[in-house]
């Protein structure tokens, strides 16, 4: 039997504030496979992003267990296992684009000539060919989070960890790189974790939607999607797309009964 990609066993997480603890995770079980996309949805403040920081290893939790390719995430982390996006883009004003997503290559001591060609193929993925001259202060905000992806697959890790990449983005300008997450994920087979407050956007984007409580976070409901991994936008019109819509909110709900 294959061992999981991230495997969570009783993971707790307490943090020591001057006002006393606070309980951030509770009890979280869950195990990803490769190729799976699983988005976690919940509550603000439910610990989803403290979750994907402790598969990071940026976070460590206080109780339980939680391996990233049967290693520790520290281990994991350093052996750059994972590329991870944040909410805001993050690009440095004074790089260009191929400036920004060449950084982590920089730091890894990457050849030149493999930097280059890994910026180019990384830009192409994301659809901003012939932008990398550019800064980010002449891109939209789209197209910054786009660069902001692409810096993340530069190294090419197996897993990609996605902290609500398009929450600040317009409808319209979201629903374009849901799109497209979607075909990067078909064309590199990547494991991708997704943190959203969006239910459309959690039902669209996964094969597998992880429903958090308010805190102590704890998971409510695991639901593996049986949508085709090809999905147009007017997917979400059809009634199997809206049924799993109405089992997140209901578990979001429920979440907030325990």
């Amino acid at each position: 039997m294959k061992k999981p990609v991230i495997d969570a066993q009783n993971v707790d997480l307490t943090f020591q504030t001057n006002d006393g603890p606070v309980h951030a995770l509770k009890d979280v079980n869950l195990q990803i496979e490769k190729g799976d996309f699983v988005s976690f949805i919940g509550p603000s403040g439910c610990g989803k992003t403290t979750f994907l920081r402790c598969i990071a290893g940026l976070e460590t939790p206080t109780g339980g267990t939680l391996t990233v390719n049967g290693l520790t995430p520290e281990e994991a982390r350093k052996s750059r296992s994972y590329g991870y996006v944040f909410q805001a883009a993050g690009l440095y004003p004074w790089r260009t684009i191929a400036g920004n997503i060449k950084l982590p290559l920089e730091i890894m001591n990457f050849p030149k000539a493999e930097m280059d060609k890994r910026v180019e193929k990384v830009l192409d993925l994301v659809d901003l060919k012939g932008f990398g001259r550019k800064y980010p202060w002449q891109l939209s905000g789209g197209m910054q989070q786009r660069a902001s992806i692409a810096r993340a697959l530069a190294f090419d890790a197996e897993i990609l960890l996605m902290d609500e990449p398009f929450g600040a983005l317009d409808e319209i300008v979201r629903d374009k790189l849901n799109e497209e997450v979607l075909k990067l994920w078909a064309a590199t087979n990547k494991t991708i974790g997704f943190v959203t407050h969006s239910i459309p956007e959690a039902v669209y984007l996964s094969t597998k939607i992880v429903v958090m409580s308010p805190r102590p976070g704890r998971i409510t409901d695991v639901i593996e999607s049986p949508l085709p991994k090809e999905r147009p936008l007017d997917i979400r019109d059809t009634p199997e797309f809206i049924e799993i819509a109405h089992r997140v909110r209901d578990g979001l709900r429920a979440g907030h009964d325990v």
